[in-house]
This record gives structure tokens, sequence and C-alpha cells, in this order.
């Protein structure tokens, strides 16, 4: 028989059953929500051609986005995404209104997204390149030293040489 408390077999019971509720309540799920997602019931009295700006930020609050040029478009975003464990977290919902406005501050139209209405992005690979020297750190910390040296040069007109960074 396996003995590894000697005759103390319900502390090791005990011992074990802890360790299995630890393990389990650490592989449970976490939903987080992220941006500013508005109130269903509020975002349904929004009614294209009757609210103003104003009226549409006291119901449901700022937005997460204005538009850069003019504020004709307001954007409100929310995603949430689950973690399970240690696991990279997965998007499980996301919506974004979108309120047009004219240009006399009347809502236009009321457009709302979820997460099919989106569109992967592919990311690239490459990198620019960069010309110049290439540098080595001790290089780049020699010429540091000499660029702060007390000796100038006596032509003002003839230009130091600055060590160009390698990235």
């Amino acid at each position: 028989m396996f003995h590894i408390f000697g005759h103390n077999k319900h502390i090791f019971r005990c011992y074990l059953a802890g360790a299995l509720c630890l393990i389990l309540v650490a592989c449970g799920s976490r939903v987080d929500t992220r941006g500013n997602p508005p109130d269903p019931e509020r975002l349904s009295e929004i009614k294209s051609g009757e609210i103003t700006r104003e009226e549409v930020l006291e119901m449901i609050g700022s937005p997460s986005n204005i538009t850069t040029f003019g504020n004709e478009k307001w954007y409100y975003i929310a995603e949430q995404t689950e973690t399970i464990a240690f696991f990279a977290p997965k998007v499980v919902g996301r919506q974004v209104v979108i309120l047009h406005f004219d240009k006399q501050g009347v809502l236009e139209k009321l457009q709302t997204l979820d997460a099919e209405s989106g569109r992967r992005v592919q990311h690239v690979e490459r990198t620019t390149p960069t010309y110049g020297n290439k540098l080595t750190a001790l290089e780049q910390i020699i010429g540091n030293f000499q660029r702060f040296t007390k000796d100038k040069p006596e032509d003002t007109n003839v230009p130091t040489r600055i060590p160009t960074p390698s990235y």
C-alpha cells in the first residue's frame, strides 16, 4: 500500500482534494468586457430624425470615438473576450454602434455592427529597409564619447560625425 504520511491517510486525502480544487479553479474561464457598450433598452429609444447629439449624450453617454473631421459620426465600441486558464483570449462578442448626425446635430441614421460584420486584416511580415551605417553597440558607445570631447574642429562649417542608430 502507498503510505506517504504513514498512518495519516486522512491528511493525505485532504491535501489531494485541496490540490484538485485549486487546479479546477485555475482552469475556470474569465469573461472581460472592453469598451463602452450602450444599454440596449436606451438604444431602442433612439429614433432617427428626432434626437440631437446632446440628447444622445444624456441617454447613452459619451462615445468611444468621434470622427476626426467634423463630428458627424459617433462610435460606441465594445468587445467581450473569454480567457481560459493561461490560454490566449478569444473574442466571443463584438458590437459597434455608429450614429450618423447631420450638420445641425440631428441623428440621421443608427447602424449596429457585430463580429461577423468585421473583416480579418492580413498581417504583413515585411520590414522597411533603413540605409546608413550599421554600428555595433560598442561603436555607438565610443561614438557618443567622441561627440562630447572638448576638442572642437577649427572650421565650424565642418559637420561632426553623428552615429546613425541601427534598428
